[in-house]
């Protein structure tokens, strides 16, 4: 595919690749960026860079890659259906759930639905449509799903391949305590109200979710975060005091996986 490499100078000086037919960006972020320096270099807001690279926090790393898409805003009209808008749109089902943080598939005429363009989504899109299910009768019971022809099957985790199981790790650290920040994780940890929670953002391909998982020199915790640049053998560890955690640095550190 064809790529082209633009320097935007804002503030900083952002790496980013554009892709000839999407719209979306992916960033590289260098010394000294910010998320607020990103999101004014593409026109965007801070939070919709959050949101779209599930980041719980607004610290940011040189070398993470970041994911930057337009927005656009939709009003739900009468007869519409998440399913009509995705195909329209070209992204799919979850993501418009997640985007506008809908936990059902109804919604209702003059609804703002929040969302992003030019994301590689046309083939999940076009897979979904293959399988639509048929809306299930009250005495119907749904069929367990066989995977989708254009998808590897995927096997459960298993909790004997990940008994502890060590790997080593590229760790940096994160926080709670900064302006616009939540503070709770992808697992619904509320890390404001529990500082002292020992808790680390995790690739869940590598590390599933909810492992308790011993950290070299952090102690043991549990894997209850994600984050948009948490890819592969990555961790980010939860330090209350943003200091603190500006001050841990990026080391390689052993993570043993307890279950």
């Amino acid at each position: 595919m064809l790529k082209k490499i633009i320097s935007i100078i804002a503030v900083a000086v952002l790496s980013v690749t554009v892709s000839a037919n999407v719209q979306a960006a992916t960033v590289t972020v260098q010394k000294g960026d910010t998320l607020w320096d990103l999101s004014r270099a593409n026109n965007t807001s801070l939070e919709n860079i959050q949101k779209l690279n599930h980041l719980t926090t607004d610290l940011i790393h040189p070398g993470d890659v970041l994911t930057i898409a337009p927005e656009k805003h939709y009003a739900v009209k009468q007869g519409d259906t998440l399913w009509d808008i995705s195909l329209d749109y070209q992204v799919t089902v979850s993501q418009l759930k997640e985007w506008n943080n809908l936990t059902t598939d109804l919604i209702h005429p003059g609804l703002n639905l929040l969302i992003y363009e030019g994301l590689n989504t046309t083939n999940t899109a076009v897979s979904e449509k293959q399988t639509k299910p048929a809306a299930p009768t009250a005495s119907a019971k749904p069929a367990a799903q066989a995977p989708k022809e254009s998808e590897p099957a995927v096997e459960a985790a298993s909790t004997t391949n990940t008994s502890s199981r060590e790997i080593t790790v590229k760790a940096t650290a994160y926080t709670a305590s900064c302006e616009g920040c939540s503070g709770t994780t992808a697992t619904g940890i509320n890390l404001k109200a529990n500082p002292n929670a020992k808790v680390i953002a995790v690739d869940p391909s590598v590390i599933p979710l909810g492992s308790e998982v011993y950290v070299e020199g952090y102690g043991n915790a549990i894997a209850g975060d994600t984050g948009g640049a948490i890819k592969g053998n990555r961790i980010d560890v939860f330090i209350p005091s943003q200091q603190d955690a500006i001050n841990f640095g990026v080391k390689q550190l052993k993570v043993t996986i307890l279950n």
